[in-house]
């Protein structure tokens, strides 16, 4: 359809999209050939990260963002999976750190040295297993540190605290058929997601319990997506009745109709929707297509205004969407795509042109940043938090992964590639430790500083020995964190079985 342009003020009016030169594309990219509808890449400011065609098993790329040129064939990968990859996304909070789900029912964490890879990585740092089918989709936290979502085609929805190797929740009764998009509120205290059934639903993952249904979003059998907005609302693109692909935006507080919907065209590639919380704007890639669509989502009507679309040669396998924290500031960069072609990754640049070469603060306000809100011990016991904010003034660098640990100081224990491997055993009491030592250390800093004058330099068995028992005091804090959790699950599952003992199920 044609789209009616209403004249407003709007900075991003004028939104300007050009692809890269060739020499500084990836070349020579075996894109994954997978008909599992994910992007297939994952980009960071540091790596990016590509699904790729592999005999034998699931292996995707991860080269450093500043690479370009042709891709050797003998270049290292990540090859730890005994079936195809079909999602991977990055940390939030540690540029290092990547998940992987694959049809060998199983979700793999991984940790990239700095410079990428310098040998093919086999071994994960951990391996989550939960699932009893192929697992399509991952999605972590917004703001609580190694909290990691997974939904399978076993239709359940599972959440993780990777720090431990724990499966913390799961649903399996929410999604009566095959889940097609799982996505996070903004504090992550809610999750939205569509299934096959063509119904929306918000769910509360700690109380496993489905908060709002909307039935029949889009009347269209195609595959949908949703994805929660900055402001609480959520956007899904689907398919009418008549095939047509759609846009339909919802307010949560009342699903009886949707504020505003759209249609677009009559192609059959699902529509992927990538939102930039911080300019409350949403990108469109359909795969298959040879366009990007962008929009304006606003709280005056008709609320979601189409700006503008990228339109080239070739179609897109699938594409990835760079955070703020990567994007080049000084040339008024909003956002930058990654666009898989069939051998071959081209960035293209959203810039808005500004003839000032002074930092345009409207356009870059506060990004989230690296460091969590909070840690998986906290969320669980039932805490929320938006994510931590940082200026991208003066521009962004980003952090090796040794200066990241020692300035955030709760990350868990990862081994690096060099040190051989290192599978996280689930009830390892050290790897809880490892997630919430550092955050008490935050929390005593007085204390510490006090005990340091006390010692003075007198010796070093004082020291060992203040050193010791605050470790003491954190490993006690953390396994008292695991049982109030674990005391929450049992009265979950209590409840369940005097439902099932009832009847009511």
């Amino acid at each position: 359809m044609s789209f009616r342009r209403v004249v407003r003020q709007s900075k991003f009016r004028h939104v300007f999209a050009q692809a890269w030169k060739t020499e500084h594309c990836l070349d020579d990219v075996r894109v994954s050939r997978v008909t599992w509808d994910s992007p297939l890449c994952a980009v960071n400011p540091k790596f990016i990260a590509v699904i790729i065609e592999a005999g034998g098993g699931g292996t995707f790329l991860v080269v450093p963002l500043s690479k370009s040129g042709r891709i050797d064939q003998s270049w290292p990968t990540v090859c730890g999976h005994h079936a195809p990859v079909l999602d991977i996304q990055w940390s939030p909070h540690d540029d290092n750190i990547i998940a992987s789900a694959s049809e060998d029912n199983t979700v793999k964490v991984w940790q990239i040295p700095d410079g990428g890879l310098t040998k093919p990585m086999t071994e994960a740092i951990v391996t989550l297993e939960g699932h009893s089918k192929r697992v399509g989709i991952i999605a972590w936290h917004p703001a609580a540190l190694n909290i990691l979502l997974s939904a399978g085609c076993d239709n359940v929805v599972c959440v993780w605290n990777v720090g431990t190797g724990e499966l913390v929740y799961q649903l399996n009764d929410a999604h009566p058929d095959l889940i097609y998009s799982v996505c996070w509120n903004k504090d992550g205290s809610a999750v939205c997601s569509v299934c096959k059934d063509k119904a929306l639903r918000i769910i509360d993952p700690r109380r496993g319990t489905v908060l709002k249904v909307k039935e029949k979003v889009h009347e269209g059998t195609r595959p949908m997506r949703a994805v929660f907005l900055a402001n609480g609302k959520i956007l899904t693109t689907g398919f009418s009745r008549m095939s047509e692909r759609q846009v339909a935006l919802w307010d949560t507080k009342d699903l009886s109709e949707p504020m505003a919907v759209q249609e677009m065209d009559s192609s059959n590639g699902v529509l992927l929707p990538f939102y930039d919380p911080d300019t409350n704007m949403v990108y469109l890639c359909g795969k298959g297509d040879s366009t990007i669509r962008y929009f304006e989502i606003t709280d005056e009507s008709p609320y979601v205004h189409f700006l503008s679309l990228y339109s080239s040669k070739e179609p897109q396998k699938g594409a990835g969407f760079l955070c703020k924290r990567g994007v080049d500031v000084n040339k008024c960069e909003i956002a930058r795509f990654y666009k898989l072609h069939e051998r071959k990754v081209e960035p293209i640049s959203m810039t808005v042109p500004r003839k000032s070469d002074l930092f345009q603060s409207d356009l870059y306000p506060d990004t989230a940043s690296l460091e969590p809100a909070l840690l998986a011990e906290e969320w669980i016991a039932g805490q929320d938090a938006p994510p931590l904010l940082v200026s991208l003034s003066g521009g962004y660098s980003t952090p090796s992964s040794k200066h990241g640990r020692d300035t955030l100081r709760v990350k868990p224990k990862l081994v690096s590639q060099d040190s051989g491997t290192g599978t996280t055993t689930p009830s390892t009491p050290s790897s809880t430790i490892s997630t919430t030592a550092a955050k008490e250390h935050k929390t005593e800093e007085t204390h510490h500083s006090r005990a340091a004058r006390e010692t003075d330099g007198n010796g070093e068995r004082p020291k060992k020995e203040e050193d010791l028992l605050n470790e003491l005091l954190a490993e006690m804090k953390a396994l008292r964190a695991v049982v109030l959790a674990q005391n929450q699950r049992i009265e979950l599952l209590e409840r369940q079985l005097a439902r099932i003992e009832d009847g009511d199920v």
